[in-house]
């Protein structure tokens, strides 16, 4: 696979380490086997020019610890600093990004609050409760391992919302998208830029919880805990304000990222708050292709936090097909992807400080609650051979790496595609 990046042209690989790999009950000793496999790969990545850039979590937490509360016990908070400490002990002379949390909004708002992610709780101060939790994790390690070594930076990666208001000139649609937009975007940055929680939050949920797991002190920490952000994007949505909307979980259908609907909603106080069917062209996933939205985002989020942007994720699935000549002609994904280029390019142009872009994904994968249902990757994977096959796009990001600029749609491929 790494020699398969640097056939493509890849300046850089995001991954993850899997928390309970290298330490499995999260707390206590850790496994040099697990420790030594990721170091093989950052080795690996480095011998070929690749930059790793490295995610400390990505949902999964060592049993043992959600045993004892998980994110809902600030003790789990601790646990993460020493974990994540240790693995800039191991790392951080080869390593220099790092990204605590992916997606904490999935973490705590899908798993704590829908019901649909692990640990499958589905409570809407739980779900708040476990956001904060996860941001002060956030603060308290960015600085214990600024104190391993201060060369290195530390991110926060977001999977971001982009909540129109279905009739920007109705003010009860415009409540409704400042609402999802403070709980999905603006919660998991403001702390760390200005050490404050969006102020429309505690009168909207007041009715859920008075915010005391919020401790003196926190937000004070969390304050300046960042060198910059990751912004995951793959659709936008529209909202509006309706009072008479069912009280039934139907309405979580339409989580931003397709998660599947579980027990409850992934907003808390949003009562009266419905999500709208999105407009233009869908993917597999039912999302709609909406670049315009991304550019948008940047722009929002160079605004609101001054410090340099990544994208970390931006992508799509289709339904692709191995054709019998050896090809996997993924046009969709092609203009998916020209269409995403192009609007971080706008940003830029409009003043949004974006370091660095990174496609979802490298190749087909193990898509969470989805399994291998649907495929997002540039590469085909053949589940029963596990055979690689480039698909068209990953010949166009070949050729878009190589040249820096925007490929055209029809750049030469092979037939058959090459394999891995």
């Amino acid at each position: 696979d790494i020699d398969m990046m640097a056939d493509l042209g890849l300046q850089a690989y995001r991954f993850s380490i899997a928390w309970p790999r290298v330490q499995p009950l999260g707390t206590g000793d850790f496994n040099q086997e697990g420790i030594d496999f990721y170091r093989d790969i950052i080795g690996r990545l480095k011998d070929k020019g690749i930059r790793p850039l490295v995610t400390l979590y990505h949902w999964d937490l060592p049993q043992p610890l959600e045993d004892e509360g998980g994110w809902l016990s600030r003790d789990t908070v601790d646990a993460f600093v020493v974990y994540a400490t240790r693995m800039v002990e191991e790392f951080g002379a080869d390593v220099e990004f790092w990204t605590t949390f992916n997606e904490p909004w999935v973490s705590s708002f899908v798993g704590y609050g829908a019901g649909a992610h692990a640990p499958g709780h589905a409570d809407d101060v739980e779900a708040l409760v476990a956001a904060h939790h996860l941001n002060l994790a956030h603060a308290r390690a960015y600085r214990a391992m600024k104190r391993v070594n201060d060369g290195i930076q530390i991110g926060l990666v977001n999977n971001c919302h982009t909540p129109r208001p279905w009739d920007p000139s109705n003010p009860k649609d415009r409540w409704a998208a400042a609402h999802i937009d403070a709980l999905a975007n603006t919660m998991f940055h403001e702390p760390f830029t200005h050490g404050t929680y969006p102020e429309v939050l505690k009168p909207n949920t007041a009715h859920l919880t008075d915010w005391s797991f919020v401790h003196e002190g926190d937000l004070a920490e969390m304050h300046g805990a960042v060198d910059w952000f990751g912004v995951n994007y793959y659709a936008s949505h529209l909202v509006r304000h309706n009072p008479h909307k069912a009280a039934a979980a139907s309405d979580v259908a339409t989580l931003a990222d397709g998660h599947k609907a579980g027990a409850n909603s992934p907003w808390p106080g949003d009562e009266e708050i419905e999500f709208m069917p999105p407009l233009g062209k869908r993917t597999a996933m039912g999302w709609n292709v909406d670049p315009s939205a991304l550019t948008a985002h940047l722009l929002k989020i160079h605004r609101e936090t001054g410090v340099p942007i990544y994208v970390t994720e931006n992508g799509s699935a289709w339904d692709d097909v191995l054709e019998p000549d050896g090809r996997v002609r993924d046009e969709d994904r092609i203009d998916y992807f020209r269409g995403h280029l192009q609007a971080v390019l706008n940003a830029i142009d409009e003043g949004a400080d974006v370091r660095g872009y990174m496609a979802w994904s490298l190749m087909d994968n193990f898509e969470w609650a989805q399994g291998y249902a649907k495929r997002f990757g540039m590469v085909h994977v053949d589940y029963d051979t596990l055979v690689r096959t480039w698909k068209d796009s990953a010949y166009w990001y070949r050729e878009t790496l190589r040249t820096r600029e925007i490929a055209p749609a029809d750049v030469e491929v092979e037939t058959p595609a090459r394999t891995y």
